[in-house]
């Protein structure tokens, strides 16, 4: 795993603790389109970043999950190196499609209500 993906896993962890705001590269439309299935992933990924950072925080309801600590992060990296090969995004691009999904998750406090249909994911992807 490379430090520039930890990093990237590091600071949606703290985009959804609201202590940094969603970065884009450009405007919204300067990003190429995602699939459905890409969409997901990427809301996934952020679902486990926040996750994984509740149950460091020793948050009750986000232990209330299996640990996501590695998992998490394993699926995030997977899924932003999916990114860039499939839709051709930089490292930039995908943290900022992340970032803004974490951030929607925060906002509308859907974390919860993702979780089940993400750990399927989870599992399916072999993780």
């Amino acid at each position: 795993m490379t430090t520039k993906f930890v990093h990237a896993f590091a600071l949606v962890s703290l985009v959804t603790a609201g202590s940094l705001s969603a970065q884009t590269n450009g405007d919204d439309g300067s990003l190429p389109p995602v699939s459905l299935e890409q969409k997901t992933a990427l809301r996934c990924a952020a679902a486990f970043a926040i996750v994984a950072d509740g149950q460091s925080r020793g948050n009750a309801e986000a232990s209330n999950w299996p640990a996501l600590g590695e998992r998490g992060r394993e699926f995030f990296v997977r899924v932003s190196a999916q990114m860039m090969d499939e839709v051709g995004l930089e490292r930039g691009q995908v943290a900022a499609l992340i970032q803004r999904e974490a951030q929607d998750l925060w906002d509308s406090g859907e974390t919860q209500q993702v979780m089940p249909s993400c750990l399927l994911l989870l599992e399916t992807s072999g993780i």
